[in-house]
């Protein structure tokens, strides 16, 4: 007896020796960001994962994978305390979203059962209709403190400032913002106003702790830089959950943006853990947090656990998706706009020269974003897969130009790391490479002979209605695609040197739907905005556009700008010459030997009298990059 008395007294002394830590609290923070509309799994490159891909294993996220792996997750911290949050862009990133506008998303998630959402800036794409349907669904609290809608919004007051959870017989509040930028990024409409996300997050806060709550998550759409810059600056704020900028946070891989979590010093004395999950549910956030007594945060750790194919797909979902995939295949057949002729996106073409599909996509994307004050657009050749037929153009022709589900995507760059860009997209002509830059808003020369790294002669940028030699010094307004923002085809300068990212989004497809049907029917067209500088024929030295050089060599480029229609951008430029100075030399039925500025054009036009018909001279020749014809080559030229 005595000796149980004993250790009953023992274990009060620890007990109240060690108090404060009873009084710890953990809780476990699951979180997603940016689903973006990628209900099906997704491959290495963020697009629908294809069947072959799935039984190769290459396939990783999409909803059914991911509400599996949530269900896990779930399982192992049984008896834990546990939130799943959801930090926005749900909308927007595939076909589900223009089929059903929000609707698809909202079952999916009611599924995993999220405990609260902040709304991202792709809610609004639709202005306030696309939100309305989503929040007339949604099973769960969405709180975004600086969105404020009117007495005659759809959205009512169903978007709350901030929400109080209980879990393990704590309070944890959840304030919500979303990007200050919203109105300029997407389409809230006059009766949705966006106020400022540290204010109206620290308004929110004072009414939190009113109510004496001590633990205080920010979940915030407003990005990383954003996140680590002020709003864990808040007072008060114990934990930030972000979305907005995609970013890969990790403590194992060397291509994560920082460390999971990153900790931010807090005014209040206190580090303050910040968390983002990438983008596109490849990534499952799996913060662990624990709090003392007063609500500071003593510990924070985790790791995101990546969705891959060792997770297997919840069966219910996928015969879910299939269900719902049925009225997309009709949307495919949808016809959304017509073209006068054809538009080339041939690989042989667009990745060597300027091609129509190269400036149907630049200008459409650029005509997007012209409102943010972007002025030069570039993609690369690679991500035009397809041409367009004249005539009706349905979604999906589209869709085979641009398969990739990529999104618009804009930043700030210098004029000189524009110039490292495009030598980055020029120098792998000879191996047809898909990273050759198609653009618009900018014009340029470039000498193929030269080597890698010093091919670009001239460039020009567009002021108003004239072209004006580049200032390597000046900042210019650049809109892409999220696969090269993020240096994606050795555009590792964009993600360098690129200031302001974002991928704003809609997808490619989408948006050159858009610009197809505004400009119905659209006539296709190149204008010489890409020249070949060819030295030797020219007489003229090509010299590297470095520094105040990008201008050199402006008579070379005069020479050829202007030249190119459709059909001459394809064959090469209709000046080039041959070894003896004058036009190249063909005849119908006959046999040819390539001499040095031959081009496809030229021959079809002394064969048969017309430059058009040089696709009949390459296909009877196995189809000879035009612009890399060989030298001492001989040719058949088919009769006529």
């Amino acid at each position: 007896m005595t000796l149980f008395r004993s250790g009953l007294l023992a274990a009060s002394i620890i007990a109240l020796s060690s108090g404060s830590a009873l009084a710890d609290y953990e809780l476990n923070i699951l979180h997603i960001n940016d689903l973006h509309s990628r209900i099906e799994a997704i491959n290495k490159f963020d697009s629908t994962c294809s069947t072959e891909e799935e039984g190769k294993g290459e396939c990783f996220g999409g909803v059914a994978r991911l509400k599996a792996a949530i269900d896990a997750q779930r399982q192992a911290l049984t008896g834990k305390n546990v939130l799943l949050l959801n930090a926005g862009d749900n909308f927007q990133g595939s076909l589900f979203y223009t089929t059903y506008k929000g609707a698809v998303e909202a079952e999916f998630l009611n599924l995993m059962k999220f405990d609260a959402m902040t709304v991202g800036n792709h809610e609004f794409d639709d202005s306030e209709d696309g939100l309305a349907t989503f929040l007339d669904k949604v099973q769960f609290p969405v709180v975004t403190a600086n969105v404020a809608a009117s007495a005659s919004s759809k959205i009512g007051d169903r978007i709350k400032p901030f929400v109080v959870l209980d879990q393990g017989g704590q309070k944890i509040g959840v304030v919500g913002a979303v990007a200050n930028d919203t109105a300029e990024l997407s389409s809230p409409g006059p009766n949705v106003l966006i106020g400022n996300d540290v204010a109206d997050i620290t308004a929110a806060i004072g009414e939190l702790k009113k109510q004496g709550v001590n633990k205080i998550i920010a979940l915030t759409h407003v990005g990383y830089p954003r996140d680590l810059a002020a709003i864990a600056k808040i007072p008060d704020v114990d934990v930030v959950v972000g979305g907005h900028t995609n970013t890969f946070l990790s403590n194992t891989s060397d291509k994560a943006e920082g460390p999971y979590p990153t900790l931010v010093d807090n005014p209040g004395g206190y580090k303050v853990p910040v968390v983002q999950a990438a983008a596109y549910t490849k990534y499952l956030g799996n913060l662990k947090v624990v709090f003392d007594d007063a609500g500071v945060v003593k510990e924070a750790s985790g790791e995101p656990i990546l969705i891959d194919a060792s997770i297997k797909p919840d069966e219910a979902v996928l015969a879910r998706i299939k269900e719902l995939a049925g009225p997309i295949e009709e949307l495919k057949n949808k016809i959304v706009a017509e073209t006068s002729e054809p538009v080339d996106g041939s690989r042989e073409v667009c990745r060597a020269a300027e091609c129509a599909m190269g400036n149907l996509v630049t200008d459409a994307i650029l005509d997007r974003t012209k409102d943010q004050g972007m002025t030069i657009a570039i993609t690369n050749g690679g991500g035009l897969r397809a041409s367009i037929d004249g005539g009706p153009v349905s979604m999906g022709e589209v869709l085979s130009v641009l398969p990739f589900q990529n999104t618009v995507a804009t930043f700030q760059l210098k004029g000189s790391d524009l110039v490292a860009a495009l030598e980055n997209g020029l120098s792998q002509i000879e191996e047809g490479a898909g990273r050759f830059p198609q653009v618009s808003g900018m014009k340029y020369s470039f000498d193929k002979s030269k080597p890698a790294g010093s091919r670009v002669v001239s460039v020009e940028v567009k002021e108003g209605d004239a072209f004006v030699p580049l200032d390597p010094a000046k900042t210019y307004g650049v809109v892409s695609n999220n696969y090269m923002r993020s240096g994606g085809d050795g555009y590792s300068v964009f993600a360098k040197s690129g200031t302001n990212a974002y991928d704003f989004g809609p997808n490619l497809e989408l948006v050159v739907a858009d610009y197809l049907s505004a400009h119905r029917p659209y006539k296709p067209y190149t204008d010489g905005r890409i020249t070949e500088v060819a030295a030797a024929a020219t007489g003229t030295e090509a010299k590297p556009a470095t520094g105040d050089a990008a201008t050199s060599t402006e008579t070379a480029a005069k020479s050829t700008e202007g030249a190119a229609t459709t059909g001459e951008a394809a064959a090469g430029s209709a000046t080039a010459t041959g070894t003896d100075g004058g036009k190249a030399a063909a005849t119908a039925g006959g046999k040819h030997v390539i001499a040095l500025g031959d081009t496809l054009w030229d021959l079809a036009k002394a064969a048969y009298g017309d430059g058009t018909l040089w696709r009949k001279i390459a296909e009877a020749n196995g189809n000879p990059r035009p612009r890399a014809l060989h030298v001492g080559t001989e040719l058949s030229i088919p009769a006529k």
